[in-house]
């Protein structure tokens, strides 16, 4: 098929001079008083607020891979300062210019159980808390709760772009947690064409132009670099549309998601069902399940609009657009499979951290 205001402040100590003054043996004139007698009749002065520290952290899970999109929150317990951020795809977390004294943080992702803590932050300092480590939610209404859904989204979506198959193809379109938020309309369109300015994309369009062109294919196109260009043109807008209309258009006008839910778990005959049907069905914007529309219908698009750009001799009627079509719903099929059982293993950056585990005895 595809987050921190910061505040803080220092305060001056005003110092009130106050002396007495005594007079001399001439009345005329008042006599100076000592540094120890001005001393003596200073007033109290309020004593300077200390300077604000920062407090780093790093969000695991039981597994210790690390969470990103994990929202954390710093409250001071008398209330008077409150933080948020967001973990970020290494699991760390940072808060600048936190006043010093008592604290506690909250941390929260989708899929876990709420994580509380307490500490003190002294004058100036630096301090980085215990790895924090979260635990498997049974509700996971519970845990979201509050959470701006296109901000987790927007973390989950960075952690995607991370991951590409042997570190180099992109393998963008695929979610490793079974309860990732949907994605809005802007992300969808972020992602596609993320996807189709990878230098990746642009070197396989390159390399088959290049194999079509040596085969003598579209011959009305020529040869030369007239030919290759326009052959690269045409490969490149194919899979401009594709993407577009497949996984951008398509899925925002029916709310759907583009993208491809590992399972990872069950039986070999089971998660191979699993794979050939996600080329049928995908999930909505909604969680449920629903007829794969946007891959269907945006497979049809593309056929049709590549008759506008290819040869008149090479143009796909309706009924090789179709069959075109069911090519494409089979190869999205065993694609699939191997996303099942091989690619997540060739992919360093892919992330199982939300996989379904059993709950395991809270250690918080």
């Amino acid at each position: 098929m595809g987050l921190q205001n910061r505040s803080g402040c220092v305060c001056l100590a005003l110092f009130i001079l106050a002396s007495a003054s005594t007079f001399g043996q001439n009345p005329q004139l008042p006599a100076v008083s000592s540094p120890a007698q001005r001393a003596e009749g200073q007033g109290t002065a309020s004593a300077p607020v200390p300077s604000s520290g920062t407090i780093n952290g790093t969000v695991v899970d039981q597994t210790g891979a690390l969470v990103a999109g994990a929202r954390v929150t710093l409250t001071r317990e008398d209330l008077s300062q409150r933080q948020e951020v967001f973990s970020g795809p290494d699991g760390q977390f940072s808060f600048a210019n936190v006043s010093p004294g008592p604290f506690r943080l909250a941390v929260v992702s989708t899929g876990f159980a709420p994580y509380m803590s307490s500490g003190t932050l002294h004058p100036g300092e630096i301090a980085t808390i215990p790895q924090i480590t979260l635990t498997v939610a049974e509700n996971v209404t519970e845990v979201v709760v509050g959470i701006p859904r296109e901000e987790i989204a927007a973390a989950q979506m960075k952690v995607e772009e991370q991951q590409r198959v042997l570190a180099a193809i992109p393998n963008f379109y695929v979610t490793y947690d079974p309860k990732a938020v949907p994605l809005s309309p802007k992300q969808k369109f972020t992602l596609a064409w993320k996807t189709v300015i990878d230098p990746f994309t642009v070197a396989v369009v390159a390399g088959t132009a290049g194999v079509q062109q040596a085969q003598d294919h579209f011959k009305e196109y020529g040869q030369g670099a007239a030919g290759y260009g326009k052959r690269f043109g045409a490969v490149y807008t194919d899979t401009v549309t594709g993407t577009f209309i497949g996984s951008a258009i398509f899925p925002s006008l029916l709310k759907q998601d583009p993208r491809y839910f590992y399972k990872g778990t069950g039986s070999v005959p089971s998660r191979t069902a699993y794979a050939i049907a996600m080329a049928f069905i995908c999930k909505g914007d909604n969680g449920r399940w629903q007829v794969n529309y946007s891959g269907i219908l945006g497979s049809l698009a593309a056929g049709g609009i590549s008759n506008l750009y290819y040869p008149k001799n090479d143009r796909e009627g309706l009924e090789l657009t179709f069959e075109n079509a069911g090519i494409g719903i089979g190869t999205t099929a065993v694609t699939n499979i191997l996303q099942e059982f091989l690619i997540r293993k060739l992919t360093p950056k892919a992330r199982e951290h939300n996989l379904p585990k059993p709950p395991e005895p809270s250690v918080q």
